[in-house]
């Protein structure tokens, strides 16, 4: 088992404490939405082209530690399915569906790209309320309203159609070990019939996922973040020559579990062990080899109670400091900031940082083995030995940045892993 006592920070009240108890208790909002009604017959029409299609496939990233990182030492312990699919929600098709309208373009001044970017501004959804997104509170009040063992959220801004084998690995995983867990993908695109069609080979299972498109005003109001996108909004500030869709699913993510709580994770992992018992948690990434202690923290995986004031810092933090030109400035290094700044001042939090092996417990240098076929007897009991101590981890992060064009040969780890570790088990192996 990964240690329950990691890194840790400082000590808090009692009334702190009392509160983190309450992980994933929805009652504490009071915003209402109306969810759409549709008729018996509608539905059943709906139902019925929708069952009609097949599933379609497609292909998803920061440092890791070593396989061989030591234990760290220890100091302190520190969330009826709804229809997932929106009717209303416009949808493309293969060779249609739009790109990215957030890719700034290339070889252009900060006043230029602040130009585009404005220019830009009366066409990007994504940053404004509308009659869609705002049904994105009802919907997550009443989807989470299904006895789920934990909330889980993924964030998708990418076109449905690439929403691959490796991102249905990393949901199909979760459920195996997650079975009664309740599946968030904050996307627009996935709100589709397209993205229905995705998801349809674990929703006909039973499982619990929604895709939903995000409500980013709301998901920010009475936050540090609310400026942040108002002065994004304004066209005054630079977005970055980074495509602004990365650094909002940064923000994305931790406005989520502030709002609702619950577990945050990327769409590369294979996820190997229940997560119910985990709690205010982030894993670190990298050691200090002197120290012994965490150099880096990762925010691909971010389990939070509902309101807990450790996120506010965090968006406060992505909201003074924001840098569009810097890759990981706003994600993983933000989270660093974060701990190293508060340090031993902070009161107790009950945070844990747990060690690498937890979530990262391969680097992205040593990934692409995990993806070969053993070919000598060396090789082969190199294997099985990360398998017996991949026992110990969360989940394995794929760091696809690296790994995507990677193919799963036929006895290497992944596939083992992908066959112990799916539900669906479609279309995975080879892609």
């Amino acid at each position: 088992m990964v240690s329950r006592n990691e890194f840790s920070l400082p000590a808090l009240p009692k009334i702190l404490k009392k509160m983190s108890k309450k992980m994933f208790d929805l009652r504490n909002f009071a915003r209402s939405a109306k969810m759409p009604i549709f008729s018996a017959i509608s539905f059943a029409a709906i139902f019925f082209l929708l069952y009609s299609d097949h599933l379609f496939s497609g292909p998803s990233s920061s440092s890791g530690t070593a396989l061989q990182e030591p234990a760290l030492p220890i100091t302190t312990e520190l969330p009826q399915l709804n229809t997932q699919m929106n009717i209303d929600q416009e949808d493309y098709d293969d060779e249609g569906e739009i790109v990215d309208p957030l890719v700034p373009p290339e070889n252009v001044t900060k006043a230029g790209r602040i130009e585009w970017f404005r220019q830009k501004l009366p066409e990007l959804d994504l940053l404004n309320s509308n009659e869609l997104s705002e049904k994105f509170h009802g919907r997550i009040l009443e989807f989470f309203n299904n006895n789920c063992s934990v909330q889980f959220y993924m964030v998708w801004l990418s076109p449905a159609k690439t929403f691959g084998p490796r991102e249905f690995l990393c949901m199909d995983s979760l459920f195996h070990s997650n079975p009664e867990a309740c599946l968030i993908i904050v996307s627009r695109s996935m709100d589709s019939k397209h993205g229905y069609r995705k998801l349809k080979p674990v929703l006909d299972l039973g499982f619990k996922v929604l895709a939903v498109t995000p409500d980013v005003p709301f998901l920010v109001q009475d936050t540090p973040g609310e400026d942040w996108l108002e002065d994004m909004k304004s066209g005054t500030r630079d977005p970055g020559y980074i495509p602004l869709t990365i650094n909002l699913s940064n923000l994305i993510r931790i406005a989520m579990i502030y709002k609702y709580g619950g577990v945050y994770i990327d769409t590369d992992f294979i996820v190997l062990k229940d997560f119910s018992e985990l709690r205010n948690a982030v894993g670190a990434q990298t050691v200090d080899p002197v120290t012994n202690q965490w150099s880096s923290i990762n925010n691909a995986v971010v389990a939070f109670d509902l309101g807990h004031p450790m996120l506010l810092e965090f968006i406060k933090e992505f909201s003074n400091t924001f840098n569009g030109n810097k890759w990981g400035y706003n994600g993983p290094a933000m989270f660093s900031r974060v701990f190293q700044r508060m340090g031993g001042s902070l009161p107790d939090y009950n945070i844990t940082v747990l060690q690498p092996k937890a979530f990262y417990p391969v680097d992205w240098i040593q990934i692409r083995r995990l993806f070969r076929k053993p070919t000598t007897g060396s090789q082969s009991r190199w294997a099985d030995r990360l398998l017996v101590e991949l026992q110990d981890s969360y989940a394995l992060h794929l760091w696809n940045k690296r790994s995507r064009e990677l193919i799963i040969e036929d006895g290497s780890v992944m596939d083992r892993l992908i066959a112990e570790h799916c539900v669906v088990c479609q279309h995975i192996n080879h892609a």
